[in-house]
């Protein structure tokens, strides 16, 4: 059996690593740059076009297979899965919109962007979980970066497009084909488990620090690059530059790893592995990161409200026990493990599971029809608003990690307060879009990808918190299902809807005015507040499971035990 050695798979590695596939995981975000293709090219309506975009998310986030894979087979291998999705998903889209082969039914396309998105789980998912259990005392941190990254994917693309591919749709999408696979391929190596740390150093802090820099810095090159390419006629050595430092940028996380090998004496001084033992086996690090984190607690007070009752006697448990005739069973308590099934009985499950539906539903509506919205209040050119959808996205994302962590374990504020906090600010983002005045689209675009990347940014470390990362995968993934669905419903049904039908009123095949989406905007605001009243109950029920996990200022660490 192998043995793996102390530092021998130093986690950073696998996180500098897994920031390139986040990148590829992002490749649902290109959809507003190829849509108006679609619809000239293939001769859509816009309902038609929101329909496809409901594929698009149904791909990105039903993620419930590789939720089970990834307890059952090694990352790489939901990787390569993820590989061949892009491939052959986008490779049929490219057929199409370049022509090559003409009249594919309407169908046939729909499935291939569920086919193509669905790598988006894959990936996401490989990377996503593999890092919350290689980082268990920093879930909130890690998810706030690796969900920013995935924010930022939709400028790096836009980035792409401009600069490299000359705004050619056809082009993207073989990029997207060929590109995506080539990405993962050459990372899936370094995405793999390794042994967590049992204690938090300087060291590791610092480390976050770099990451979260280069990640904002990346971000704020990439917004200006993009701005930069729309006012000025840049010539294609100047663009593929500017391309080349975004990708020197892509690979700063990297130098983390790259210190540790050249000076690992300060490595080691830093921190001891979980167990201190240098020789620990593989069966050993799968153990240690599906343990429960939560120490365990037999005082009746100290429980207090997380009994939620049994009935077998202490006593004869104890007695049996210990004549080894049984092991003590009981119903996880929150912030332990569960298994699906027993998390989805749960309130707060569905509670989060809504408010998040509702947040994300109504966020993604606005980046699916972002193209049309901005043609409908006349911005032609609708690269700016994706990067900065995008760039604010990113900002949600690594803000909510950054945040809330603080605040977690500096007054034990339930995570899930920042998701009724952005929602109420999406209710006056909505109706700033919806009252169409001049100068607000950008301010309103920016506010409401903050707003959208927080719910993401929230959602992951709570559901680990809550439901502890044993069966994560899964329980992560029926989470983002409120993705599609709520596109399905906001998007696809009443946003296309409305368009197309103030369209026929204007007798045109684009609609033009406020009108086009002004009831779009008024009926999202109420989901917004029916989800930010939601949310609100949810943070007074966990609130009790916050303070008992970060009653010492960072999260409770199980002790060994035979268990």
């Amino acid at each position: 059996m192998a043995v793996l050695k102390e530092g021998s798979r130093p986690p950073w590695v696998g996180l500098a690593a897994a920031v390139w596939v986040q990148i590829a995981a992002g490749n649902a975000y290109t959809f507003p740059l190829y849509s108006p293709a679609l619809k000239s090219v293939l001769g859509f309506s816009q309902q038609q076009l929101t329909i496809i975009g409901v594929a698009n998310d149904i791909g990105e986030n039903v993620g419930i297979l590789p939720g089970i894979a990834c307890n059952k087979l090694p990352p790489w291998v939901i990787l390569l899965v993820g590989v061949c999705l892009s491939f052959f998903g986008y490779g049929v889209l490219w057929l199409s919109v370049s022509q090559t082969v003409l009249s594919l039914p309407y169908w046939v396309l729909w499935l291939a962007l569920v086919v193509a998105t669905n790598s988006s789980a894959w990936m996401g998912t490989a990377v996503l979980v593999t890092n919350m259990r290689n980082f268990p005392l920093s879930r909130g941190t890690v998810a706030g970066i690796l969900k920013g990254y995935v924010g930022l994917s939709g400028a790096v693309f836009t980035e792409i497009f401009a600069m490299v591919l000359n705004d050619s749709a056809s082009e993207l999408l073989l990029f997207l084909a060929l590109g995506i696979p080539i990405i993962c391929l050459v990372m899936m190596y370094f995405i793999r488990a390794c042994t967590p740390a049992s204690g938090e150093d300087s060291s590791e802090h610092v480390h976050f620090l770099f990451t979260q820099a280069a990640n904002l810095l990346l971000a704020v090159y990439l917004l200006t690059t993009t701005i930069l390419k729309s006012t000025l006629s840049l010539n294609s050595s100047i663009s593929y530059i500017l391309a080349g430092v975004m990708v020197i940028f892509l690979m700063s996380p990297l130098a983390i790893p790259v210190k540790m090998t050249l000076f690992p004496s300060l490595h080691k001084r830093s921190g001891k592995l979980d167990g201190s033992s240098n020789n620990l086996t593989e069966e050993e690090v799968s153990s240690s990161q599906t343990a429960s984190l939560l120490t365990p607690i037999s005082s009746e007070a100290d429980l207090g409200s997380f009994h939620e009752g049994e009935d077998v006697s202490e006593v004869d448990m104890l007695l049996a026990e210990g004549e080894g005739a049984v092991k003590k069973k009981r119903k996880p308590r929150r912030g332990e493990d569960f298994k699906f099934r027993e998390a989805v009985v749960k309130a707060d499950f569905w509670l989060l599971w809504v408010v998040y539906f509702l947040g994300v539903g109504s966020g993604v509506t606005v980046l699916n029809n972002l193209a049309q919205i901005g043609v409908a209040l006349g911005v032609n050119d609708t690269t700016i608003l994706l990067s900065l959808f995008s760039f604010c996205n990113f900002l949600g994302r690594l803000g909510a990690g950054v945040v809330s962590e603080h605040f977690v374990r500096s007054k034990t504020i339930p995570r899930t307060f920042w998701m009724m906090i952005t929602q109420i600010i999406m209710i006056l983002t909505f109706l700033l879009y919806a009252s169409a005045l001049s100068g607000t689209l950008y301010a309103a675009t920016a506010l409401l990808g903050i707003c959208f990347g927080v719910q993401f940014g929230v959602m992951i470390p709570t559901a680990s918190e809550l439901f502890g990362l044993k069966h994560f995968g899964i329980i992560f993934n029926f989470m983002q299902l409120g993705n599609p669905i709520g596109a399905l419903l906001f998007s696809g049904l009443l946003a296309g809807y409305v368009y197309d039908a103030e369209a026929g009123k204007q007798q045109g095949p684009h609609c033009l005015g406020a009108n086009c989406f002004r009831l779009t905007f008024l009926a999202l605001a109420g989901v917004c507040a029916f989800g930010a009243f939601l949310s609100m109950i949810l943070t007074i029920r966990i609130r009790p499971v916050y303070q008992m996990l970060y009653a010492a200022g960072s999260f409770r660490v199980a002790q060994d035990s035979d268990h």
